[in-house]
């Protein structure tokens, strides 16, 4: 059970120099554990801006303080082959889910796929897709536990991944 609740909301621009530094945190947090890997990549406040021009950008928070991060979009990601997803006519994509490193193991992340599904379901969607790293820095046993249903194991330019989904009703 988590320890906090959170309440969410959509991401405005000027939560753009929060949304970097949360992102950065948390890819400065796996880098330290885990090695340099493609979870390295840090993101500019410019970047977390423009990211909201083509994804809805939820926000976990707890009274004023940012505590999660996720996108959700109908643009497929370069890296996913929608031939290993259950077809269906309106798929959301959710990439970039992030906890405050203060916070993590405290089922923040659990809430914010919750989140992201009460998103999905009333934009109408049919379905999130998602992809995890297939390594030890990769999240595929916590998409796996939240229920999403792994849908494929590739490799894509290099990067080991793992394919998840969530059938929406």
């Amino acid at each position: 059970m988590p320890s906090c609740r959170l309440r969410f909301r959509d991401a405005t621009a000027d939560d753009a120099p929060v949304i970097a530094a949360l992102q950065n945190a948390a890819a400065g947090a796996l880098t330290a554990r885990y090695g340099a890997g493609h979870w390295s990549s840090l993101v500019t406040e410019r970047g977390a801006m423009l990211t909201q021009r083509h994804a809805r950008v939820r926000l976990g928070r707890q009274q004023k303080r940012i505590l999660t991060v996720l996108r959700l979009a109908t643009k497929k990601p370069w890296a996913i082959d929608v031939s290993f997803f259950t077809p269906v006519p309106r798929p959301l994509y959710l990439t970039g889910l992030a906890v405050s490193v203060a916070h993590q193991g405290q089922g923040l992340g659990r809430l914010a796929l919750e989140d992201a599904r009460s998103v999905a379901t009333a934009w109408p969607a049919d379905a999130i897709r998602l992809d995890a790293y297939d390594a030890e820095a990769g999240a595929a046993e916590f998409y796996a536990k939240c229920g999403y249903r792994e849908r494929g194991r590739v490799v894509y330019k290099g990067d080991p991944l793992v394919y998840f989904e969530l059938l929406l009703p």
